[in-house]
């Protein structure tokens, strides 16, 4: 049988066939023996091949149903997953060498950036723009939680969302709290599988639970004394819109990119890519070379020093601490 992966935890997948029916699944093992450098090789979005339960007539089963109505006989079994069109990926926060799926076969990712409360770095997000970019996934920037700045963090607020626009990258402000800006963001989402991503405490569960007032996902306060997000969301899921649908994902507090090459790096910044066909070398780096219309363009802010460095950044992913 096949199926679409609407839910993982960890250990299960639930997979929901064409006819509407839900079958909670596990992995074979010989995935790990397929050279899936991956903490977690099937993810949600996936459409796969999986054997129903011997005798269960198709329902679904809880994992722990399936445990106690007779051990492997009753459980479904992922054995294959269906080419992919495209995924999102990040390195692995403690396998550094392996790779952490975050959706597979999505129309668009939205990454949710708070100003403030907490506030997302910019080189948070332009690490996860470059790797939207590297998989061809198209990004809305969801600047949430405008119902809760001052003035200084509104006009930071109109200072990013002009670099990104300006860069090609659409962005919406909204509050998950007041509703503002949710009809812009609806039109956006129409018609789409969406992956929703973001640090922890941007309001990612509150913003899902206003989109699909039936998610009833979980969400949590922020530390009062670090202004820092907890997270909420221990697992990835999918929920149904009229039209269309969201994948939810826990929150995140760094992103290393994954299997990017020095000399790739910049083909995946858009301002720096358009500027770096001028450069007196092949293969500049954009560094120190004599030459560099990089360098030059960033002299004349024609590329904003935030992004830059974000670049620098990423030309040696080794050191974890630079991921944030």
């Amino acid at each position: 049988m096949t199926g679409l992966v609407v839910r993982n935890t960890g250990s299960w997948y639930d997979v929901r066939t064409d006819d509407g029916r839900v079958f909670a699944c596990k992995v074979k093992g010989n995935f790990r023996l397929r050279g899936i450098r991956s903490t977690n090789p099937v993810a949600v979005g996936d459409r796969v091949v999986f054997t129903p339960p011997s005798g269960r007539g198709g329902e679904w089963s809880s994992p722990s149903s399936a445990g106690d109505a007779g051990g492997e006989a009753s459980v479904s079994f992922i054995t294959e997953i269906l080419d992919r069109r495209n995924y999102i990926v990040r390195r692995a926060s403690n396998l550094s060498k392996q790779s952490h799926i975050i959706a597979a076969n999505v129309d668009m990712a939205c990454l949710i950036v708070t100003v403030a409360h907490p506030e997302t770095s910019t080189t948070f997000i332009d690490r996860f723009l470059a790797s939207a970019e590297a998989y061809r996934v198209p990004v809305l920037l969801i600047f949430n939680k405008v119902d809760l700045y001052d003035g200084d963090q509104h006009r930071r607020l109109d200072a990013m969302m002009a670099l990104y626009r300006h860069i090609g990258y659409d962005c919406v402000a909204v509050s998950a709290a007041t509703g503002e800006g949710l009809d812009i963001l609806r039109q956006h989402l129409a018609g789409k599988t969406t992956l929703f991503s973001g640090n922890s405490g941007v309001g990612k569960s509150t913003l899902i639970n206003r989109l699909v007032p039936d998610a009833c996902a979980k969400t949590a306060a922020l530390s009062v004394a670090h202004d820092q997000g907890r997270h909420a969301t221990t697992f990835s899921e999918m929920y149904d819109l009229p039209s269309g649908a969201i994948i939810d994902t826990p929150g995140i507090r760094g992103f290393g990119t994954y299997d990017m090459s020095r000399e790739e790096v910049s083909h995946y910044f858009r301002d720096i890519f358009a500027v770096g066909h001028d450069c007196r070398f092949r293969g500049c780096t954009h560094t120190r070379e004599p030459g560099c219309a990089v360098l030059a363009a960033l002299a004349d802010h024609r590329i904003a020093d935030s992004r830059y460095r974000s670049y620098l950044s990423m030309l040696d992913d080794e050191d974890e601490s630079k991921y944030r």
